[in-house]
């Protein structure tokens, strides 16, 4: 899934996926914001050597860059989700029409870990929710629907109500954190260097910013620095890589801007305890071993 930027008019705002074999872990590059909801099927959220488990009746937020995900289907049917992206403009608009026309008060009180260190969170749809979701489902049956920019407009503006009325929580307090255009054009600088070859120096005049405002602003949405958080996405890809292809060890460090073999090993050794060699070696006896288990059993045994 690669998202873009680019208008509405251009990229839809509603989009549902359906996917009807399991196709491993996935890498997906968002350049929008994006909220989901599970309709059918069990989803992954990866981070580092942690993930999150989803299934029918979750609704999740994710941000913009590379996100891992793993799709699962069920009793043989396919597994389907359903995506609204939006920007900062998009959510800037709507909610100045609700406070407008509507009186809608906007706050926000909540702040956990879980918001401040992560791109994505996960929670059970509350039932206007999970309403607003399987009426949208009903909609995007009509090829009429998934043409009409008002139409998508309107719903977009409804799900952005249903959150920023809510109580206080985990994805309306990432929402809400999305209103600053500011913010998403240094997170895309970011995102856009992840595998270049590029130095710190280099990111802060990219983002109009001194070196040591640059730093600042980086520890405060990533929540460390630039240096370590950007060697912890390469080695996550590259973890990615080793276990679903078969590309050397060296090919897949070059891929993820580690030329050096030996330095990419030690790495990769420091942040999972085991040589990149070794963790491809336990994923594949783990699926030689266990020939009966269901893909999603082994993932567990990993």
């Amino acid at each position: 899934m690669k998202d873009s930027l680019n208008s509405s008019a251009q990229q839809p705002m509603i989009v549902k996926y359906v996917e009807t074999l399991h196709t491993g872990i996935q890498s997906q590059t968002l350049s929008r914001y994006a909220i989901g909801y599970v309709l059918r099927g069990t989803m992954y959220i990866y981070d580092g050597d942690k993930r999150r488990k989803l299934t029918r009746g979750d609704v999740f937020y994710l941000g913009i860059g590379h996100h891992y995900i793993e799709h699962f289907p069920e009793n043989g049917q396919p597994f389907e989700q359903i995506l609204v992206y939006y920007t900062p403009t998009d959510l800037q608009r709507i909610l100045l029409h609700l406070n407008i026309t509507y009186g809608l008060t906007i706050s926000n009180s909540h702040s956990c870990d879980n918001c401040n260190s992560r791109m994505h969170v996960t929670m059970p749809a509350w039932n206007a929710i999970r309403n607003f979701f399987l009426n949208t489902n009903n909609y995007l049956r009509d090829d009429d629907f998934r043409h009409d920019e008002t139409a998508e407009n309107i719903k977009m503006t409804e799900l952005i109500y249903l959150i920023a009325s809510h109580e206080d929580c985990c994805i309306k307090s990432k929402l809400l954190s999305n209103v600053d255009a500011a913010k998403e054009n240094f997170e895309q600088i970011v995102y856009d260097h992840i595998f270049k070859d590029i130095s710190i120096d280099e990111l802060a005049r990219l983002t109009n910013r001194s070196l040591t405002s640059f730093k600042k602003e980086f520890r405060r949405h990533f929540q460390m620095p630039p240096h370590k958080w950007y060697i912890r996405q390469r080695l996550m890809h590259s973890r990615l890589l080793l276990i679903s292809t078969s590309k050397s060890i060296s090919e897949i460090g070059n891929e993820c801007t580690f030329p050096n073999t030996s330095h990419f090993i030690k790495l990769f050794k420091k942040e999972y305890s085991v040589t990149p060699a070794t963790y491809r070696n336990r994923h594949m006896s783990a699926m030689e071993a266990q020939p009966a288990a269901t893909a999603e059993e082994v993932r567990e045994a990993l």
